[in-house]
């Protein structure tokens, strides 16, 4: 090269200007982690999308949920009988018999009646089984427009139920036109009946309202066991005003 000198190639630069001389094999693992570090974010922020959306999906509530084993109510008394403070607020909070401290641990949720609550007739309440030549028996007539309550009295036997919930599906002319949810709570065995009523709910108005409705009036506990299943008619008539 002419004049002799030296020529110096320009090495990387930074914005200290002070470069560090690291092993290359060092300078790949640092990219490397860099890049998991990034992908590792984005997975966790996209699992966390796809979480927040199953939850919106499924109402709040969580996917797949399994609920625990049962144990029969005599297990649970016998647990604590040494302390008898313990076993009584047990007794009482669970409500047991003597004919359900048997070791039976599958509960049993046993109806006595359904009614309709309206302010156009007050009550009427039919005992349960619907008895009848009816297969789907008119279980009560209402008018259009109007306010109405089902009400059901029900025993619970052997051991607590979890969660029984309801669905009441209703039709007209065989198409689905109505569906219900909801859920009555968590029962432990108990002498007295209990008494739910269900969401007031109104009846459709107008000419193509009225007729003949069929229904199916279904309920299951936590563990998808069906305690009941009613079909049954009602109908609803012209309001007279």
């Amino acid at each position: 090269m002419e004049g002799g000198g030296k020529r110096e190639e320009a090495g990387p630069s930074s914005a200290s200007g002070v470069v560090k001389d690291y092993p290359k094999g060092q300078l790949e693992i640092n990219d490397k982690a860099e890049n998991l570090a990034v992908v590792s974010s984005d997975d966790e922020e996209e699992q966390h999308q796809n979480h927040d959306e199953d939850d919106d999906a499924d109402g709040g509530k969580i996917a797949n949920f399994v609920p625990g084993p049962l144990i029969s109510l005599k297990d649970q008394i016998e647990k604590d009988q040494e302390d008898e403070s313990l076993r009584k607020w047990k007794e009482k909070l669970l409500g047991c018999l003597e004919s359900d401290l048997n070791g039976r641990v599958e509960p049993e949720v046993k109806f006595h009646s359904i009614g309709i609550l309206s302010s156009d007739f007050g009550e009427i309440n039919s005992p349960l089984p619907v008895c009848g030549d009816q297969s789907k028996p008119v279980l009560f007539t209402l008018k259009e427009g109007s306010e109405y309550r089902l009400k059901l009295t029900f025993s619970v036997l052997h051991n607590i139920v979890s969660g029984l919930a309801y669905t009441n599906t209703v039709w007209k002319g065989g198409v689905e036109v109505d569906r219900k949810n909801g859920m009555l709570g968590t029962f432990a065995p108990q002498r007295e009946p209990y008494i739910h009523t269900l969401e007031e709910e109104t009846t459709p108005s107008g000419v193509l309202a009225r007729g003949n409705y069929t229904a199916k009036l279904r309920f299951e506990d936590d563990d998808r066991r069906c305690h009941m299943e009613l079909d049954y008619v009602f109908e609803i008539r012209k309001s007279r005003r």
